[in-house]
């Protein structure tokens, strides 16, 4: 295969190239994320690129003189209080989740250098951004009536020993009284 028939086809597929990933997602201007944890029913949130900031840093680990050369790791924030694309309280729950990742201004900070490639770093962040947002927006199964009676019955036992334990220590500490009368 000669170099012309080989650019035909490279051609034929889309390389990703500086950037490219950033200019194709501000065209469309969302990102639906795929997750990797097979929730399954959850629908992955779209992400605004523009209202994310990203820059790109160089990134830590093997490589040689690339590493030294190229930067490659992917940094994505946002404040998470003044995104109106995320519901009230699925903001406040990715607060108080992610405490780690939030600084003090209120922005959510999401890096990534598993590969050596911008792009795959920017998709990693935003993939990881969109499970960040379906994590939070996930509420607790409601108790069934099994598990109300079992923890009522747990929660009566333990008072019963709590009881049972105090008059035993309150019999212990009678019989070391001295009455002087």
């Amino acid at each position: 295969m000669g170099f012309a028939q080989r650019r035909e086809v490279l051609g034929r597929f889309t390389r990703l190239t500086r950037g490219s990933l950033i200019r194709r997602l501000s065209s469309s201007q969302h990102y639906t994320g795929k997750h990797s944890d097979g929730l399954q029913g959850v629908q992955p949130p779209a992400i605004p690129v523009d209202k994310l900031k990203v820059s790109y840093s160089r990134s830590s680990g093997p490589g040689g003189q690339h590493v030294n050369k190229v930067s490659t790791k992917a940094e994505v924030r946002f404040h998470v209080q003044t995104a109106e694309w995320i519901p009230e309280e699925v903001r406040n729950e990715i607060i108080l989740k992610n405490k780690t990742r939030v600084n003090k201004a209120g922005e959510l900070i999401v890096t990534s250098e598993v590969s050596r490639s911008q792009q795959r770093n920017l998709e990693n962040c935003l993939q990881k951004i969109s499970e960040i947002i379906t994590e939070a927006s996930q509420r607790p199964p409601e108790p069934s009536e099994d598990d109300i009676a079992l923890r009522a019955q747990r929660l009566q036992r333990r008072n019963l020993v709590r009881l049972q334990q105090k008059k035993i220590q309150s019999a212990t500490k009678q019989g070391r009284r001295v009455d002087f009368d």
